[in-house]
């Protein structure tokens, strides 16, 4: 393939290196950018010949632009194991006050942990937000009483353990009116798939696709050293089981959507099935979890503006009937998302 730095797409003009504009910002992506995206967003392992059908111009194309795509950072392709769906350690979310001057520098050190699987950093108090794994309560206990709470700046950890998890990052998608099968399971107050069993060869085959999630289904059985069918029966198993994420990651803002915002919610335990399905039916969550404590729903959600979040907030959640309280706030600067550091020193 041509060197990145001086290809020039055919089919728009633009410079296909890292498409970054004076201030830093990513370019806009245009209509093809878009329709590649959307099809890699319903099958992230999608050849190039069938996203070239799906849109209409040549492989090569496709190709350069995925390519220019994922070369600048803003497109990435994930996979990871769901704890949550296989019944396995405790999720905590973290509040993590900080002292003032010491947010920053804190969220960093918290990105740096192996055991959280997000950071950011959102108005009102000076707490970093952090979503952390751990084999046992023990272990949690030891992470939260000692090495997060003796971390320089930290003044207080307020943590609240996930109960069940209901949508996730998965389940958002910008692309499509159709819903994912798991927010159409929560909107209708189905219940979810139970959880699996998996083995070494299973957790061989996720982590082959953490280093490649684009990897192909010979190349997987060649690593795996088992046949082809073995390999992708292996695969499809754990994709409809959900307790696999494999996904083109994007940050809402590179999609058009800028503005992302933190819910929490009390909710009287009689309307609480009500209130989930309420919430699933809107397109724009795309985080949602059941924890403990007095707020005892946290969700995420992404919208174009901020117009489109008091919209959201007023039509979606003003008046519904068992919302006890309401929190929100616009998140200001992500440090760790789906495991993968996205904030760098200030």
């Amino acid at each position: 393939m041509e060197a990145q730095a001086t290809m020039q797409t055919a089919d728009s003009g633009r410079p296909a290196g890292p498409d970054r504009g004076l201030a830093g910002d990513p370019l806009p992506l245009d209509a093809l950018d878009h329709a590649i995206l959307r099809a890699l967003h319903r099958e992230p392992r999608a050849v190039f010949s069938d996203i070239a059908a799906a849109t209409g111009v040549h492989e090569r194309t496709v190709a350069r632009r995925l390519e220019r795509m994922t070369a600048t950072g803003e497109v990435r392709f994930t996979a990871s194991l769901v704890p949550e769906r296989l019944g396995e350690g405790v999720i905590a979310e973290l509040a993590v006050r900080c002292a003032p001057g010491r947010l920053h520098e804190t969220a960093l050190a918290l990105a740096r942990r192996p055991d959280t699987r997000s950071v950011e950093v959102a108005t009102g108090s000076l707490d970093a937000f952090a979503e952390v794994t751990a084999p046992t309560p023990e272990h949690l206990l030891a992470a939260i009483d000692g090495s997060i709470g003796r971390m320089d700046g930290v003044v207080g950890v307020h943590s609240a353990i996930v109960l069940q998890l209901l949508l996730t990052a998965n389940d958002w998608a910008p692309y499509d009116d159709e819903p994912t099968p798991i927010r159409r399971l929560v909107a209708e107050g189905a219940p979810l798939p139970a959880p699996i069993t998996i083995d070494d060869l299973d957790r061989e085959l996720v982590r082959l696709l953490q280093d490649d999630a684009r990897i192909s289904t010979t190349r997987l059985a060649r690593e795996l050293n088992v046949g082809e069918t073995t390999a992708r029966r292996r695969l499809g198993r754990l994709l409809s089981a959900h307790v696999l994420h494999l996904r083109l990651h994007a940050e809402p803002s590179f999609l058009g959507y800028p503005v992302e915002a933190r819910l929490r919610l009390t909710v009287a335990p009689r309307h609480l099935d009500a209130v989930l399905r309420r919430l699933a039916g809107e397109p724009a969550v795309r985080h949602l979890v059941i924890t403990t404590g007095s707020s005892n729903l946290l969700g995420y959600s992404s919208h174009r503006s901020p117009a489109d979040f008091e919209t959201f907030v007023r039509r979606g959640l003003a008046d519904v009937d068992g919302i006890v309280d309401l929190e929100t706030a616009l998140l200001l600067r992500h440090y760790k998302r789906a495991w993968i550091p996205t904030a760098g020193p200030r």
